[in-house]
């Protein structure tokens, strides 16, 4: 193994405490992450790391190697894209929730591509907020605010969860005034989150709680959607997944003043300062085009 990978390998090792983040992280298997630390043990006559309950941490010695690595490996970098041809190319592993990322990331991605052809990139569709590490991640784009503080977030924009119907289903039932009201209408609810049968509205430290009876449980946005212009019951989605029904008159919004706090959209990632070169494009890329959506600025427009 060239030694620069050696070095690569601990520095990340003590970056992410364990050999199998690392491993994850730089797509090695567990025993060559091994075989780098004991190697580099064996080299320079020490040991290197600690395991202790929990976690791998860097001794003494370590520790030493571990900052002059990282300054080592920063150069080497620096120098490679000094003098090489600076064509971005590789492959950039991303994620983002499904309806958000079909109708705006995808685009965003696609025009990437045409201006770095080299480069190459796989988008993981998911409603599940990935762990960037365990999941080999690059970047990713979070609704709402970030449980992990150790990651890098750059806000794009921010979302509302919003309460719709269609125009036939308010003339055939009429509109609720009230959140309680809602207990006496038919609803539509996304069977993706663990609350599906309460709905919270206002502030969530002292808002409303109204407890519902579904008439109709879905587990796909796209597909609320299409129930909710149906007439089929009220749903409560994101602004940015109503966004084009409210413009076009085919679902209203209801309840406006009793709505929860609205929620970030952010791009997100694990180091900024020690970020490639083609992560560090397309996060500059993605945050110029899409901090740009109508659909996730305060109001729908």
């Amino acid at each position: 193994m060239d030694r620069l990978d050696e070095l690569e390998i601990f520095v990340t090792v003590i970056q992410h405490g364990s050999l199998a983040a690392a491993g994850r992280k730089l797509r090695r298997s567990a025993p060559a992450v091994t075989r780098a630390i004991a190697s580099l043990e064996q080299r320079f006559g020490a040991r290197l790391v600690e395991r202790t309950t929990r976690r791998l941490a860097p001794t003494e010695a370590g520790l030493r190697l571990a900052e002059r690595a990282h300054l080592l490996l920063h150069e080497y970098q620096s120098a490679v894209l000094d003098t090489a041809d600076t064509q971005l190319s590789g492959l950039l592993r991303i994620t983002s929730p499904v309806q958000f990322g079909r109708k705006h990331v995808a685009p965003v991605v696609m025009a990437f591509l045409d201006l770095y052809p080299q480069m190459q990139i796989e988008m993981v569709l998911n409603d599940r907020n990935l762990d960037l590490i365990d999941e080999g991640l690059d970047v990713a784009v979070r609704i709402g605010h970030l449980q992990d503080s150790s990651r890098v977030a750059r806000r794009l924009g921010q979302v509302s969860r919003v309460t719709v119907a269609s125009p036939a289903y308010l003339a055939l039932r009429g509109e609720p005034k009230q959140p309680a009201q809602l207990a006496d209408h038919d609803t539509i609810v996304g069977t993706q989150r663990a609350s599906l049968r309460e709905w919270r509205f206002g502030p969530q430290e002292n808002g409303d709680r109204v407890r519902l009876t579904p008439r109709l449980l879905l587990n796909e946005v796209e597909t609320q959607l299409l129930a909710a212009r149906a007439g089929k019951g009220i749903a409560r989605l994101l602004s940015y997944q109503v966004a084009e029904d409210l413009a076009a008159g085919t679902l209203v919004r209801l309840l406006p003043a009793f709505e929860p706090l609205p929620m970030p959209v952010q791009l997100v990632a694990q180091n900024i300062q020690r970020m490639p070169l083609k992560v560090r494009t397309f996060w500059d890329y993605a945050w110029q085009e899409l901090s740009q959506l109508a659909q996730i600025q305060p109001g729908i427009k």
